[in-house]
């Protein structure tokens, strides 16, 4: 497996497989499903292509053999790195791809001296929220509103959504 950052012409392909992870009947092949609480997009290419050009901002793509089995978006903030759209192919879900992943996002925060990673979750993901902590992601206590009426991010569909900040301390800066 190899990690490289994503290009303009790997813009489609990132967001079909952000979509078939999190959305949709193909993401209930994996476990990372999140079609019981969202219906409609999970990204679009507009967002993804924003994500690629956004300054102190990469998209990781993890590839075996020229195949895309996961991305995820990583940032720098003031005093920390923002690691998110953290997406593995369904097929490739439970083998350790994610993990892959999510070394390779933190290997970039540390090589811009980041001292911690921070991501939000939807509070109503029990069973991320317990994989985000058994690598070291643990909830902050702040909870941030889910972006209710903006489609660009699904259609919920319950009233409760909501994000839970986890933070990792990472040794950088």
């Amino acid at each position: 497996m190899s990690v490289r950052h994503a290009t303009d012409a790997d813009v489609p392909a990132v967001r079909a497989l952000v979509d078939a992870a999190y959305r949709g009947h193909a993401s209930r092949a994996g476990w990372t499903t999140e079609a019981d609480l969202l219906d409609g997009q999970r990204t679009d290419e507009t967002l993804v292509r924003e994500l690629l050009v956004a300054p102190d901002s990469a998209v990781l793509l993890l590839e075996e053999g020229g195949a895309l089995l996961a991305c995820c978006h990583v940032e720098q903030r003031p005093g920390v790195g923002y690691v998110g759209m953290v997406a593995v192919a369904p097929g490739r879900q439970g083998r350790g791809t994610g993990r892959r992943l999510l070394e390779a996002a933190e290997r970039q925060l540390v090589a811009w001296a980041l001292p911690a990673a921070e991501m939000t979750v939807l509070a109503q993901r029990p069973e991320l929220l317990a994989w985000y902590a058994r690598r070291g992601y643990l909830p902050t206590g702040e909870r941030r509103p889910f972006p209710y009426g903006d489609e660009r991010y699904g259609r919920p569909r319950r009233p409760d959504l909501e994000l839970l900040v986890l933070r990792k301390p990472l040794g950088g800066g």
